[in-house]
């Protein structure tokens, strides 16, 4: 939550303390009013429009480019040709049952039921009507679940499928479903599963499917592991997806409290230093970084069309979740101290660290500068920050045995 919409709702709140004197005795009506407070101030609130400080230059990472999930880019210009899609994969979805209508009705009481908690989960209220919102959800999210199915069951796709025959069209669909501003609640989706006909041919549920859907995204190898942390509570699917780059160590506290620790020094600096390099092979989580004896131990990271848009939708995640620790904007910090030079890539490259399918070494210092355009955004929040203090201590103690020769 923003200090402005903090700032509005706290005028709110001290506003109605005059309505509570007037109330006198009244206690049902101060129970109401208080619950109506609380409720103002939604801790539903997950769904958020990316920060500005993170937009400028950047709106296409945050704007879906061929569907709309959600109210917030709902009925926007250039996205038209996808609602027919949407519209054929509901009725897909719903013909599975000879009583379609029946399940609709179905369908539409239960999202009327969850109307309400569900817009409170989005940090702009929509000037949607009821139907129009409930009609979102149910189109939106049946739209999710068949693409879900169709994808892990390729005998349920209609022939030339237009989102499956075209891979660059599979790609911006997959690209647009991990945008922050893009999102529905999943427990509208959960809902709608349980609702809807699932063909026999699939006993999956739908954190598995959309584990499947999402796999390409994720890196690490164990299946498994990834699978259990992407099952973890999650607010919606960019959430869940965060929740696999969790990482499983530990913070390292740092021993002082000095801004010289806050990013690490450049790879190629390090290993002048006599800092080893070596590629970490737990395959459990991206950030799981880790310095001992003079080793830092990386996970690979393999730098493809999705990852710009994925880890900027993830940092305005954190940077926008009160409760939420920076664990994948620390990351993204860190690899950027780390990596300031081609010579810094060729260092990773070399440890097979890095895997970059942009093109030039070049090009890799500038993607992660892009994505830390303000440099005070992860702040005293740093995961890294003992680590790097570690790492910087031993690169200053190893140059000064070096110049005692």
């Amino acid at each position: 939550m923003d200090s402005e919409n903090l700032k509005q709702e706290t005028t709110t709140i001290v506003g109605d303390h005059g309505r509570i004197a007037e109330m006198g005795n009244s206690s049902d009506a101060l129970v109401s009013l208080i619950r109506e407070k609380m409720e103002s101030v939604s801790p539903s609130l997950c769904i958020y429009v990316a920060p500005e400080v993170l937009r400028k230059g950047n709106e296409n990472s945050f704007e879906p480019v061929l569907v709309s999930i959600g109210p917030f880019h709902h009925g926007k210009q250039g996205l038209e040709a996808m609602e027919k899609h949407k519209w054929r994969y509901l009725r897909a979805l719903l013909n599975r049952r000879p009583n379609l209508e029946s399940v609709l009705d179905d369908c539409v009481k239960a999202m009327k039921q969850l109307e309400q908690r569900a817009r409170k989960c989005y940090e702009e209220l929509s000037n949607m009507s009821s139907n129009e919102f409930v009609e979102m959800m149910i189109v939106d999210g049946c739209f999710t679940i068949e693409l879900f199915l169709t994808y892990c069951k390729k005998e349920l796709r209609q022939r030339r499928e237009p989102i499956f025959a075209n891979s660059w069209m599979l790609f911006s669909v997959r690209s647009d479903m991990i945008l922050l501003e893009n999102q529905l609640p999943f427990f509208v989706l959960q809902r709608l599963f349980e609702l809807v006909p699932i063909p026999k041919q699939c006993d999956q549920s739908l954190l598995e499917l959309a584990f499947r859907f999402f796999r390409i995204l994720i890196p690490g190898d164990d299946d498994d592991i990834l699978h259990e942390k992407f099952s973890r509570e999650g607010n919606h699917l960019l959430d869940l997806v965060r929740n696999t780059y969790l990482p499983s160590y530990p913070k390292v506290l740092p021993k002082q409290n000095n801004e010289m620790y806050r990013n690490v020094n450049p790879a190629e600096k390090l290993m002048h230093s006599g800092i080893k390099f070596k590629r970490a092979t737990d395959g459990i989580s991206l950030l799981n970084i880790k310095f001992a004896n003079g080793v830092l131990k990386i996970p690979p990271l393999r730098i493809h069309n999705y990852t710009n848009n994925l880890l900027r939708n993830l940092i305005a995640l954190e940077l926008c979740s009160v409760n939420s620790t920076m664990y994948v904007t620390s990351y993204v910090f860190f690899m950027d101290g780390l990596i300031q030079s081609p010579n810094d890539v060729q260092v990773l490259r070399q440890h097979k660290i890095i895997t970059n399918r942009l093109g030039n070494d070049e090009m890799v210092p500038e993607f992660f500068k892009k994505l830390v355009c303000d440099q005070n955004i992860v702040g005293k929040d740093n995961f890294y920050a003992g680590l790097c203090e570690q790492v910087n201590a031993y690169n200053r103690r190893t140059n000064k045995w070096f110049n005692l020769f």
